[in-house]
């Protein structure tokens, strides 16, 4: 009999150690909160910074508002929200022009808003951005 409760209690501790790992992994394909639902993006127009933090042909991430500000090569001046299409993930990390998904990789074009890397396939949404007296505002698509 003892090797019998011996075979359960194994059981147990196995299931036990293996929970918190599955609710890792679902944890990671919902959005923050884990309800599966994005972050908030700006709903009016924010004062992000100045004009000139953004160079031509770069980008800059502006983490606290879920945006991303790119200026082509002509000046023009282009935002995303920084909500990954994917899984609603907030996008943390800019290299050059490329944001990278902390949850499964995608990976967009900070100066187009597309997809360069899956798992993600739509690309980011646009927001309305204007340069006003040197600053930057941005905020929801008109």
């Amino acid at each position: 009999m003892p090797a019998r409760s011996s075979a359960s209690r194994r059981t147990v501790l196995r299931g036990a150690a293996v929970a918190p790992v599955a609710g890792l992994g679902l944890a990671g394909c919902s959005g923050p909160g884990g309800s599966g639902s994005a972050a908030a993006t700006p709903t009016a127009p924010v004062d992000l910074g100045v004009e000139s933090e953004v160079a031509k042909g770069g980008a800059k991430l502006y983490r606290d508002h879920n945006v991303v500000v790119g200026r082509d090569e002509d000046g023009t001046l282009k935002a995303y929200s920084t909500i990954c299409t994917h899984a609603g993930c907030p996008i943390n990390k800019l290299q050059g022009t490329t944001l990278v998904c902390p949850c499964h990789g995608s990976e967009f074009d900070a100066l187009t808003g597309k997809v360069v890397r899956a798992p993600a396939t739509v690309p980011l949404n646009e927001l309305s951005v204007k340069a006003a007296n040197g600053r930057i505002v941005a905020g929801p698509a008109d």
